[in-house]
């Protein structure tokens, strides 16, 4: 019988099967059992039993196992479980290349013990586990997902390697703060092969933290042949038993205990659910803590102090310290500030309308002010009223009965738990805050509320997070992870109670690793809370009736009048600061291009721009840019050689300044405008200006559909204090002349400036995204926008993105100086006038371009035809006298010449003309007779002078001869 075993075969399509007898794998024999007919299809036995294959009967299991009965469980995971197996492969190969898969060899899931966890490379890794089902079933398992860069994803083939049909999603949702998320997918008859697939995309080289699963539990095998035994640290001590029980703290087992062994507790310890006893060390001044009792009539308190609960050290061995007496007596400390010491001895809060420092009696407000509500924590003596202190642990029912926190005089400390997985939660209670809006005509001043806390720690070498939770809101913020040091952090808090909680996270451990790790809370402030107290009073500005409050608010967008203490509204395209709230100066004036929402709480671009350069205004309006524009860049790979590109959502303005680019994770459509519509609650959305998001092609990893994942926001606030400009350089950030050269001078660019408010670990003060608007008539749209030719991701150095917008809308409004006319001839009495743009036209929308226009020619006036008649006139007369003068000219040059010529022809001179003469005898009787008449010009100027002795009209020279006669 030991040569063999028995097994079913498959059920007909009666629903009939047969036991047959099997050869052992490494058995030879002969006259092996006839087969028999076999228990129906459908036959299960019952929880903690058994099928027993020789007789076909159920039976129940022996103590030290259990069993499901119709199930079977893997909850330990020291090796890798019969029937699992690994699969790892790399679906980007290139062509020409070695194998991937050879790279990928030493990719797998690895068994940690209680549970197992996926590879950490960029490995596409698989867990298969085959199942054959005679009923409808489910699978059940615990799993950690806590790094968006691997995906995770669980799917279930039949054995024609078909998906089957389930309703839940395949690709598994994030966890958070290191818990451990349940999943339960339904299972149908047959053969089920499960996959858990991890693909690590590592973009940036790091190490990702791995998927990790735990209690894979499979509802609907038809029986189980055999029970399973019990792990270490478990027993169960009667047969058929359903589950194992966990050892108790100081015993422990071994693999199919059926009881648990006792440590030796005088020198050996160990936590529920050991394996084994650990040695307990000798005692330090780490092992106890002091706490402080209530001061007593006297004002004093005593110090106490403790050992550390459990305690596992010890006292009678070597080096070990003891633990110091109790019951020393020191002065108390103050009060807490807004309380009092009273003739009790105790701290009471102050009165309404009363304020103290915790040294001094309560004091009333002066006229005009106000007590700042709100709670503050300095001293320690006792847990506050509205402070509430435990431990939990769902696996450990003794945390129930600890302190989480104990007060120590000036701090409130951590306690030690039960183990490293126990909740050490306080909690603060505040039933509300002053910012609820009651009645909008009588708010005159928004008050914020944040809770302020100061914590260090003395010693923590702890893999631990101290979490915020706000209970009304479900938010959970982690403020302290990893090793400890001083620091201090402001929370802004919405309304609610409040929680703060201390955690180790060590998976599945039940033994404190970290005993000696402690945080400290020194002081704790939160403002503005509903039934607090007052350590000082404020200015108050009162509307035209009072609230049940000792101050109302004003209403939003006004600022308190430092004269009158009254509210008055911000004046538009103004915003308020968040920080000050007095004086006019409060309200800060929205830059160039932007204005102010109706609650002057921000500035946003209303798409409206206008820009002055000289004697000319250029106006823009994007108006028909401001609906979502989307970008994708060229493609990229990791070093595998995986291909994914970057997907930009541009919101560029209007809207009334909401974030209108929505980045999803884990869609298939990255294509859809109004991606927020019809979404799970689940999925995670990144609501900004301007967001990212990594997509992988449908076509790379062997992803049946894209993936978006890693949705980040590049631009979630508008400068408001400077808006839109056409300035390359603004604060600290510069757009470089060669990344978008221009070709026009004639329309600058318009720049948007928008900035991140997240820091990362490369980029300190957040990232800083830069939008530039082209004018560029022959595009249209959203068709035309493009980052740096030489930053394919829009970005050189991962913190400044650029983004050039060319369109046609981002031309200036045209106007009357952006088209000139031309005149036509005239024709029948009739001339036409057209207008054209000007060329290149720059402009778009604005003034219209004016139609053609006809008008009749005009005839040429009486003056005109008078002028050119005077005109003709001078002419002729001046060409008239020219001649004369120039005839005139003539005759007298001749009679000049004629004369000299007779001059040269006397012997003597003239003057001397008569007695030459008559010595000469000559009887010349010739008269010479030099006419001088006046010209007509000559007369008439003759007449002006009246000089009409020297006018002669002729003068007659005479020889001697004739004179003697």
């Amino acid at each position: 019988q030991t040569d063999y075993h028995f097994e079913y075969t498959e059920c007909d399509s009666s629903g009939s099967r047969w036991r047959v007898a099997v050869p052992n794998a490494d058995g030879t024999c002969t006259g092996l059992p006839d087969p028999v007919k076999g228990k129906e299809c459908t036959f299960s036995c019952a929880a903690g039993e058994y099928l027993e294959m020789k007789n076909q009967v159920c039976s129940k299991c022996a103590a030290g196992t259990y069993s499901l009965g119709s199930g079977i469980r893997f909850d330990e995971w020291d090796d890798l479980p019969p029937g699992f197996s690994n699969v790892a492969t790399f679906m980007d190969s290139v062509v020409g290349t070695d194998s991937s898969n050879e790279n990928c060899n030493a990719s797998s899931w690895i068994p940690q013990g209680n549970y197992i966890e996926s590879s950490r490379d960029d490995c596409t890794v698989s867990l298969i586990y085959a199942v054959h089902l005679k009923k409808s079933g489910s699978v059940t398992f615990d799993y950690q997902y806590l790094d968006n860069n691997i995906f995770f994803e669980f799917f279930i083939q039949n054995d024609q390697c078909q998906d089957t049909d389930t309703s839940t999603e395949k690709w598994m949702k994030l966890t958070e703060n290191s818990e451990w998320k349940t999943h339960t997918v339904p299972l149908n008859s047959g053969t089920n092969i499960l996959y858990w697939r991890t693909t690590g995309i590592l973009l940036d080289s790091k190490v990702v933290k791995p998927v990790m699963v735990r209690n894979i539990e499979i509802e609907g095998v038809a029986y189980t042949s055999e029970c399973f035994p019990c792990k270490p640290g478990t027993f169960s001590a009667e047969p058929g038993s359903l589950s194992c029980k966990i050892c108790p703290r100081n015993t422990y087992s071994e693999k199919g205990d059926t009881s648990c062994k006792d440590c030796n507790v005088n020198t050996h310890f160990s936590e529920e659910g050991s394996s084994k006893c650990q040695a307990r060390l000798p005692c330090t001044a780490k092992d106890y803590f002091q706490i402080h009792t209530p001061c007593d009539d006297e004002g004093k308190t005593r110090i106490m102090y403790k050992w550390i609960e459990p305690k596992f050290c010890r006292e009678d061995i070597k080096n070990a310290i003891q633990l110091p007496p109790s019951g020393e007596k020191k002065p108390c400390p103050p009060c807490n500030p807004g309380f009092y010491n009273n003739v009790t001895s105790s701290c009471a809060p102050c009165p309404l309308g009363t304020f103290s420092d915790g040294m001094e009696e309560c004091q009333p407000c002066p006229a005009g002010t106000e007590p700042a509500l709100g709670f503050e924590y300095k001293w320690w003596n006792i847990l506050p009223a509205n402070m509430k202190t435990s431990c939990f642990n769902v696996g450990n029912s003794k945390c129930d009965e600890m302190n989480g926190w104990d007060v120590a005089g000036d701090n409130i400390q951590s306690g030690s738990g039960g183990s490293d997985n126990d909740y050490l939660i306080l909690n603060l209670y505040i039933p509300g805050f002053n910012n609820k809006k009651k009645n909008p005509e009588t708010l005159c001043r928004k008050m914020r509320s944040e809770i302020i806390l100061f914590v260090t720690s003395s010693y923590c070498s702890c893999i631990g997070s101290m979490n915020f939770l706000h209970t009304v809101s479900t938010m959970n913020n982690i403020i302290i992870e990893g090793a400890l040091s001083g620091f201090a952090t402001t929370l802004m808090v919405a309304d609610g109670a409040t929680v703060w909680t201390r955690k180790h996270l060590v998976q599945n451990s039940r033994t404190r690793r970290f005993i000696n790790d402690v945080a400290k809370i020194y002081s704790i402030t939160v403002t503005n809370a509903m039934d607090g107290v007052a350590s000082y009073c404020r200015a108050c500005a009162l509307g035209s009736e009072q609230s049940s409050s000792s101050c109302v608010p004003c209403p939003a967008g006004h600022y308190i009048d430092k004269e009158t203490n009254t509210c008055n509204e911000c004046p538009p395209n103004t915003y308020l600061s968040i920080h000050q709230v007095y004086g006019k100066e409060a309200c800060i004036p929205c830059g160039p291009g932007s204005r102010s929402n109706k609650a002057h709480s921000f500035c946003y671009s209303d798409c409206l721009f206008s820009y002055a350069p000289g004697n000319q205004t250029l106006t823009y309006n994007f108006s028909n840019l401001s609906s979502v524009a989307s970008i994708m860049s060229g493609p990229s790979f990791t070093p595998r050689g995986t291909k994914y590109y970057h997907f930009f959502n541009i919101s560029l303005c209007g809207n009334e300044g909401k974030k209108m680019a929505v980045c999803v994770d884990n869609v298939t459509d990255v294509t859809v405008k109004e991606v927020g519509s019809g979404l799970n609650e689940d999925v995670s959305l990144v609501e900004t200006f301007v967001c990212q998001s990594t997509i992988i092609p449908s076509d790379g990893r062997g992803f049946r559909t894209a993936l978006s994942s890693q949705s980040i926001s590049l631009a979630d606030i508008f400068l408001d204090n400077v808006g839109a400009t056409v300035e390359p350089k603004l604060l600290d950030f510069t757009i470089e002349s060669d990344l978008f050269p221009s070709t026009s001078k004639n329309v600058p660019d318009v720049h948007f400036f928008y900035k991140s408010s997240i820091p990362t670990s490369s980029c300190g003060t957040g990232r800083t995204t830069i939008i530039t608007l082209r004018c560029n008539p022959l595009k249209t749209g959203q068709e035309a926008i493009s980052v740096p030719s030489h930053c394919s991701a829009g970005t050189c150095d991962g913190c400044t993105f650029y983004f050039l917008w060319e369109s046609a809308e981002a031309c200036p409004l045209c106007t009357e100086n952006d088209y000139h006319e031309i005149e036509g001839a005239c024709k029948g009495e009739v001339k036409e006038t057209l207008y054209v743009w000007n060329e290149p036209k720059l402009c778009v929308n604005g003034v219209p371009l004016p139609k053609k226009k006809t008008s009749p020619c005009e005839a040429i006036e009486f003056w005109l035809k008078v002028g050119a008649g005077i005109g003709a006139f001078t002419a002729v007369l001046l060409i008239a006298l020219t001649c004369y003068f120039w005839k005139k000219n003539k005759k007298l040059e001749y009679k000049y010449s004629k004369l000299v010529m007779t001059a040269n022809t006397k012997e003597c001179e003239l003057p001397a003309a008569d007695s030459c003469a008559i010595m000469e005898g000559e009887d010349n009787e010739e008269d010479i007779v030099y006419s001088n008449k006046p010209s007509l010009l000559g007369k008439l100027k003759s007449l002006a002078t009246k000089e009409k002795d020297n006018i002669f009209e002729s003068v007659q020279l005479k020889s001697s001869r004739s004179q003697n006669i």
